[in-house]
Parts: structure tokens; sequence; C-alpha cells
């Protein structure tokens, strides 16, 4: 049962934090943080220099800084199970309203960056694009994310009815 943020919540140190994406082969979020030991190993292998620490000194991935290529050295590098192989990623990219397409200024980048082409813009009225994401097509590498030059894509747990495939 997730709490809900409020000021008895708040008071009570019951405040839900978001999610936050973890190298490739992660653990559930509590079984994670009990096993990582924040060592810093998967950081130094990955060939992408996208991990990075969190407020708790645990590794979480920056696609502001680049695209994951799904390797698997970060799973490999790590000795206390807590990034396992086989794990699947449910990241998927979603666009909010300060795209620049959205606001009448044409721009395509995160398209263009997308290997998997899960990004598609509809035309819609006053000369502007919605961008849709397949969230079946995208991988949530992250690419769209480190190529948008407002910062308008984020990535966000996918939890609803989708195929889930392992990394």
């Amino acid at each position: 049962m997730a709490i809900a943020n409020s000021r008895r919540a708040f008071l009570t140190a019951k405040v839900v934090r978001p999610a936050l994406p973890r190298p490739l082969g992660a653990l559930a979020e509590a079984q994670f943080a009990e096993l990582c030991t924040g060592c810093g190993d998967c950081a130094r292998i990955c060939p992408e220099g996208i991990i990075m620490r969190d407020g708790a000194e645990l590794p979480v991935m920056d696609l502001n800084a680049g695209a994951c290529t799904f390797c698997g050295a970060c799973t490999e590098a790590c000795e206390t199970g807590a990034l396992v192989p086989g794990q699947a990623w449910l990241w998927r990219a979603r666009v909010d309203e300060a795209c620049m397409s959205r606001q009448g200024i044409a721009c395509r980048a995160c398209e263009d960056h997308c290997d998997a082409q899960a990004i598609r813009f509809r035309l819609i009225t006053g000369g502007r694009a919605e961008p849709r994401i397949e969230t079946g097509l995208c991988t949530g590498c992250g690419a769209c994310i480190a190529s948008c030059p407002t910062g308008a894509i984020t990535l966000h747990q996918n939890t609803q009815d989708t195929e889930v495939r392992p990394c």
C-alpha cells in the first residue's frame, strides 16, 4: 500500500519517494538498497559513464549524460547480488509540456536519436506536432533524454500491461 504525500505523512516520515532508475539488473528497490554496498564498481565499469550516485550513495542511471547500451557490464561487476542478469528494465520515456515541438518550434531531436524508432510526431492544429512514444517499442535507453534541448523527456516506470522483456 502506497502512502500518499500529505502533511501527516511528512510529519511521520512516511513520504513517498519517486522511484529512481537503478542500473541494469537492479532488484526491487528494498532488496537493492539492502544488498548494494555503494562500492561503485558498476559506475567504474560502465563504458557510457552514466551511472552516478544518489543522495543515499547508491547507484542511479543519469541518462542526461548519455544513453544506456544495455551491455550488462554493470551487472557483471556487481559482487553483492544487487544487480543480477535477466531482470526486466521497466523504464520508458515520457514527454512533458516543455517539449519545443508542442510549443510550435520545429524540433525532432528525440526522434532522430531513437534507434528503436519508438518516437513519432503527429501533426496537430496550429502548426505544432505532438510527440508520441510507443511504449512497446521504447527500450528506455535514454538516447532521447540526452538529445532533448529542453529536458522535456524523463523516464518513468512502466507497470501497465506491456510485454516484459529481459535485459
